[in-house]
């Protein structure tokens, strides 16, 4: 990795806090990985695909522009019954779809309904691997939850999610659109490869996603001391240490995966989300905050109520 985007690895630790990074086969596309996280999902709650009434896909990293990627995720895991859909909100989308799911299975609560959320990202296919201000970052992955009714109060409290589009042109890639078609011209100059202006991604987060947090505490009457547990975005190592301090959660434990998986876009909440959980530190009654951020740019939040699953 730094021998292809003239760093040192000393310089990649120290920006981003990365140690390692995984990328999908070459045969396996963005439905492979969502696919096998959403088995396990399913796995873990003990609910089977026939009970689905909903498969949402966050990704922006479809595997291609049409059909919707969660379409074949239903195929390939014979969920017959679930209507399917993606979301693309970038980074942000698995909060984003994590919103979505809840409204509806809250809809079709009465009768049973449940929705498999899924975030999963091939962020390799696109990233320009000599790069240094992106390939470092990013790794590929899928991680994926089950929503549904809940005996006991808690679930999922509440959320929130802003978009700014004044800042566009931050994250994006250029070309393959109905505005710029790939050709050869765009593919000559660089133009379907990832690009972000870092430096102002970070200015943004640094600014905004405190004002969320604040923000969504606040509108459900819930202290910052009571939060136990932070999964943000696992955008970038040292990013996060440094905002860290200024979230204002003084009982709250920071999970931050990034240095085993880097940055696998959509699916990097539901990762460290999985990582949380089989680590044992979640426990029932805690309340997580998840957070998610990317290009848009949109912010998104969710409070759960940790239950005993």
């Amino acid at each position: 990795m730094a021998a292809s985007t003239g760093v040192t690895p000393e310089w990649i630790e120290r920006k981003t806090g990365i140690l390692e990074r995984r990328y999908a086969e070459d045969d396996q596309a963005a439905s492979d990985l969502a696919a096998e996280a959403g088995r396990r999902a399913l796995q873990n709650a003990g609910v089977g695909p026939a009970e689905l009434s909903w498969i949402i896909v966050a990704t922006s990293t479809p595997d291609q522009p049409q059909p919707p990627t969660a379409a074949v995720v239903q195929r390939l895991l014979g969920a017959d019954r679930a209507a399917a859909f993606d979301v693309n909100a970038v980074c942000a989308g698995f909060v984003v779809a994590l919103r979505a799911g809840a409204s509806m299975t809250l809809e079709d609560g009465r009768h049973g309904g449940r929705a498999l959320v899924i975030g999963s990202d091939v962020y390799s296919r696109i990233v320009d691997p000599s790069d240094r201000r992106t390939a470092p970052l990013f790794g590929d992955g899928a991680g994926a939850v089950v929503l549904g009714p809940v005996a006991e109060a808690g679930g999922l409290l509440g959320g929130s999610v802003a978009t700014d589009s004044r800042l566009l042109d931050l994250i994006g890639i250029t070309a393959g659109g109905s505005r710029q078609p790939s050709s050869t011209d765009t593919l000559a100059r660089g133009e379907h490869y990832f690009r972000m202006r870092g430096r102002e991604v970070r200015d943004y987060v640094t600014r905004e996603l405190p004002r969320a947090v604040h923000d969504l505490l606040t509108d459900l009457s819930v202290p910052p001391e009571e939060i136990r547990h932070f999964i943000p975005h696992q955008a970038n190592g040292a990013m996060l240490r440094d905002i860290w301090g200024h979230l204002g959660l003084p009982h709250a434990h920071l999970h931050m995966p990034v240095a085993r998986h880097g940055n696998t876009g959509a699916a990097s909440i539901p990762i460290a989300l999985d990582h949380a959980h089989r680590s044992g530190r979640l426990a029932a009654g805690e309340l997580v905050l998840l957070a998610g951020f990317g290009g848009g740019m949109t912010m998104g939040t969710s409070l759960i109520s940790w239950g005993n699953r």
